[in-house]
């Protein structure tokens, strides 16, 4: 009878790892009550209703003054960071439609973004 090797590639798993931690800083930092790139989860809620949904919707709900004033403190470029990520997607998050925030709250846009 012949024996599999069963070991894990040392990249797969430091990939494993790099999850594994990723999961538990997002698990520790959500029992805190957590924030992406300086906003809070308040401030994200606030904005969703501008930022979800088609772009051909008519109309697309203004952002509330909470999402703008929570949009006036984040890090838009950590934001823009994921612009192209699928996780955007994956919370309902329409792209296009997020960047249209800073035009709409009188936030200045990154110049590269």
């Amino acid at each position: 009878m012949e024996s599999k090797n069963s070991s894990v590639s040392p990249a797969l798993a430091l990939a494993l790892l790099a999850a594994a931690a990723a999961i538990m800083l997002v698990a520790a930092e959500a029992a805190d009550g957590w924030k992406i790139c300086n906003m809070n989860k308040d401030g994200l809620t606030a904005c969703q209703p501008a930022i979800s949904g088609s772009s051909a919707q008519n109309p697309v709900p203004d952002p509330s003054e909470t999402c703008c004033a929570a949009l006036s403190h984040a890090d838009l470029n950590c934001l823009c960071g994921y612009k192209n990520s699928g996780l955007l997607q994956y919370f309902g998050i329409n792209p296009d439609l997020a960047m249209q925030l800073p035009a709409k709250c009188n936030v200045p846009a990154p110049v590269k973004c």
